[in-house]
């Protein structure tokens, strides 16, 4: 049934600048988005990674995946900006703690 709203939008778009790479994702990050996730903060040689995740509303066990990945990929040069919604499936999931994690 139609109730007049909009699916959510997912967006991952990538700036750059001197080393720093922002990768700023919208939506719904799920098994169909979650690789196009990855894949935009593999997309340029960077030696810092922020993934603004602030605007994100659902977040999955492919987009959980899909962060630690980064973070394995990424030692101590990844940073995670969550909204309300993935800090909190990342506390339950038992990541709450993760270097990369910055609450916002």
């Amino acid at each position: 049934m139609d109730q007049g709203g909009s699916a959510p939008v997912f967006a991952a778009t990538a700036e750059s600048d001197d080393g720093h790479l922002r990768v700023t994702v919208t939506g719904e990050v799920d098994m169909a988005t979650a690789d196009t996730m990855v894949q935009t903060a593999l997309r340029e040689p960077a030696e810092r990674i922020t993934l603004d995740l602030r605007a994100v509303t659902f977040f999955d066990s492919a987009a959980i995946h899909a962060v630690v990945r980064l973070g394995q990929r990424f030692p101590g040069a990844l940073a995670v900006l969550p909204s309300r919604q993935v800090a909190r499936v990342l506390e339950i999931a038992g990541l709450g703690d993760q270097e990369w994690l910055r609450p916002t």
